[in-house]
């Protein structure tokens, strides 16, 4: 190591053994300024491990060479992790500045590993021989899935073309952290100030309690602000009659970096798209949608196309039907508003007057048997029942914020298996959305022969109540809870040798299947009656009203399928571009596309391209924004086989479950694992049926 970087970085408790319970960060030690010098020592360190299995004298093996490489890059791991979750959950000027700084030096390291000559051309010589080895299944798989990583990163390259796709992954680090920070920016610095009670018309008390306390956070004592978090604006949307103000909000929201000046996310998403287009003809591919689904269960363009021509036309008759109910109850609640076109804002607005009147439902209702804690012990329950696994609080262990809740997880002999942190509110350090990430992965495979118990977080973006008030969720919080708890499970109930293996880290099209999935038990009766219990008289909730839930729940389907169609159409299109035809205005060539598209007026997309975090802040989803409708197609007919069982918590399914999806992590190939859950391949009808769009389409 080099004297002069050990030096400058001693003490850093970043390199340090941490003395904490379960290996947790030392957060209240970990100064911003610890991260450069400690992620520099962390990269050098890894060379130097990677340099070590290069030059092994031993001809290479699966154990002296890709379980080694498996081992590898720990201590970069675990300081990557405690980084990435502060600059997403905590972040702050000076943990930006830092995020900047690192973005290209990390993604050149990442470059220098997956294209090591002398590491891979061991890597390559036991992939050829791979049939001879008497490998097991799982080693077979860790070597597949490694020697395709070394590939997609460019190890198969010639020099040059190998130096420029460095050069190409370096700027699309610094360009994806600009577009993150960007619309942060945006989210964090608005407000919508409520002056009075004409602008708090049509609010419920819920919503004016967050309102308030939003405004309380930011300096104004006596007032009401609206904020970008999706768990108020989406009430103000819902609720507010003032229209004006709903076209303000709505504007804000789907304006998100889309702004001249710094912040402005339109040159920023043509220049990833131009890198991306370049990355992929590198590759030898037409565009960097062709590239990205060779490693996924679609594997083509053709087949994304096919779920999504199975939908799309279905969604838009639906929208349709839906649109003339709300028109129709427009025209009953008030004549003069009758001759308005129904715009984007006032979408939501309508379709609660309908749904207040067909279904005698409204977000007022509900919301109060589903305060927070509730719904966190509800998943909890479910976890339990289903696979066993217990969740002890533990407010001593080390957390980055206040508001963080840490939990020890024991399975159901009692030995303790994972550590679980919930992060559920909104503030202007964290980012919009909702997310599963990991301090540290399952894994039997540790350095010294240990094994590594995973560490997962869940972020949530709800609404804080009001001091002394409740957190109060609406169905749809409570969906996003148990949603991202699916995620989490699938970290915490991993059970795999291999790190690069474990958890999570499955093809794109499966990782959305334990996550939808879990969230079919929250809308179960049994679940709703024990769980779902108002927050000031313990009532449960009343069986008519979860009869009413149950009868609304393909409820404005129809508005809610073509807005994520419409995104992923946009995606896909986008990403198919070959280079000379990236646009020069993303906004326009979206705006065109939609058109193209059809895309009824008034409905909008989940998200615009300039603020699209999926595609932009990383690769993860790019080109793969259908994942959660190919997911869902998988989780809709996975169910079935509960119902077939006749239980929600039947044993031998949930035993299958937890085997073949939630545990075995990429150790199988994931058409294979679904098929051993249930027994065949999946069918598209339960999709279909679970949004009311069997309709038939002419």
């Amino acid at each position: 190591m080099d004297q002069r970087v050990s030096q400058i970085v001693s003490p850093n408790p970043l390199l340090e053994d941490w003395g904490t319970p379960y290996g947790l960060p030392p957060f209240d030690a970990i100064r911003t300024e610890h991260f450069v010098p400690a992620l520099q020592v962390a990269m050098q360190t890894n060379r130097e491990e990677l340099d070590a299995i290069a030059a092994q004298a031993e001809p290479p093996s699966f154990d002296n060479t890709i379980a080694a490489f498996d081992r590898c890059a720990r201590q970069l791991a675990k300081i990557e992790s405690v980084f990435y979750n502060l600059t997403a959950s905590q972040t702050s000027p000076e943990l930006q500045a830092v995020q900047r700084e690192m973005a290209a030096p990390l993604s050149a390291h990442y470059s220098a590993v997956f294209m090591h000559a002398g590491l891979f051309k061991r890597v390559d010589a036991l992939h050829a021989q791979r049939e001879s080895l008497s490998l097991t299944a799982e080693q077979r798989r860790l070597l597949e899935r490694t020697h395709l990583d070394f590939v997609r990163a460019g190890a198969r390259l010639a020099p040059e073309a190998q130096a420029r796709y460095a050069q190409v992954m370096e700027r699309l680090a610094e360009l994806t952290t600009r577009f993150a920070q960007n619309v942060l920016h945006d989210e964090a610095s608005y407000q919508l100030v409520l002056k009075g009670e004409a602008d708090l018309a049509g609010l419920p008390g819920f919503v004016r309690d967050v309102a308030r306390h939003a405004a309380s956070e930011r300096g104004l004592a006596d007032g009401h602000v609206i904020t970008l978090s999706r768990s108020l604006i989406v009430p103000f949307l819902t609720f507010s009659e003032r229209r004006d103000l709903r076209e303000q909000a709505w504007r804000a929201w789907v304006g998100r970096g889309e702004h001249d000046g710094e912040h402005d996310n339109r040159p920023v998403a043509r220049a990833i798209l131009e890198l991306r287009a370049e990355q992929a003809a590198l590759h030898g591919h037409a565009s960097y949608a062709d590239f990205a689904l060779t490693d996924s269960m679609a594997g083509t363009r053709d087949a994304v196309h096919k779920l999504l021509d199975d939908v799309w036309p279905r969604a838009l008759a639906a929208v349709q039907r839906e649109r003339e109910e709300l028109q129709q109850v427009k025209r009953e609640h008030s004549p003069a508003a009758a001759a308005q076109p129904i715009e984007a804002w006032d979408w939501r607005y309508w379709a609660e007057k309908v749904r207040q009147q067909r279904y005698a439902l409204d977000d007022a209702q509900i919301k109060p048997y589903f305060p927070l804690p509730r719904v966190v012990q509800a998943a909890f329950d479910c976890a339990h029942r289903l696979f066993g696994l217990s969740f002890t609080p533990r407010a001593d262990l080390p957390v980055y914020h206040p508001d963080v809740k840490a939990y020890e997880v024991r399975n159901a002999a009692g030995a303790v298996v994972a550590v679980f942190l919930q992060d559920n509110f909104a503030r202007a350090t964290k980012r919009s959305g909702a997310w599963m990430s990991t301090l540290r992965q399952q894994s039997r495979n540790e350095p010294g022969g240990r094994d590594a118990m995973a560490v997962v977080l869940n972020n949530n973006n709800f609404a804080k109540g009001a001091p002394g008030a409740p957190t109060l969720l609406s169905m749809e919080d409570a969906r996003t809870l148990f949603h991202e708890f699916g995620h989490g499970l699938h970290g915490m109930l991993s059970d795999v040798t291999y790190e690069r293996l474990s958890g999570t880290s499955v093809l794109k099209d499966f990782v959305e299947l334990p996550s939808q999935l879990f969230e079919h038990w929250l809308s179960e009766p049994a679940v709703l009656k024990q769980h779902a219990r108002h927050w000031q008289t313990d009532e449960p909730i009343p069986d008519a009203l979860i009869e009413r839930m149950q009868a609304a729940r393909r409820f404005n389907q129809g508005y809610e399928t073509v807005r994520y169609c419409a995104s992923t159409h946009a995606d896909m299109a986008v990403h198919s571009l070959p280079l000379e035809q990236i646009p020069a205005d993303v906004s326009a060539w979206e705006a065109d596309q939609l058109r193209r598209l059809g895309l009824p007026d008034g409905v909008g997309m989940n998200h615009r391209l300039v603020h699209f975090q999926h595609l932009f802040s990383s690769s993860g989803y790019a080109a793969g924004y259908y994942v959660y409708l190919w997911a869902e197609v998988l989780d809709a007919d996975g169910y079935e086989a509960f119902k077939e069982a006749g239980d929600p918590f039947d044993p031998r399914v949930a035993g299958l479950l937890r085997r073949y999806v939630y545990a075995s992590g990429n150790s199988i190939e994931p058409g294979a694992a679904y098929a051993s859950f249930r027994g065949r391949g999946p069918t598209v009808e339960p999709l279909l049926r679970k949004r009311g769009l069997l309709e038939t389409v002419d």
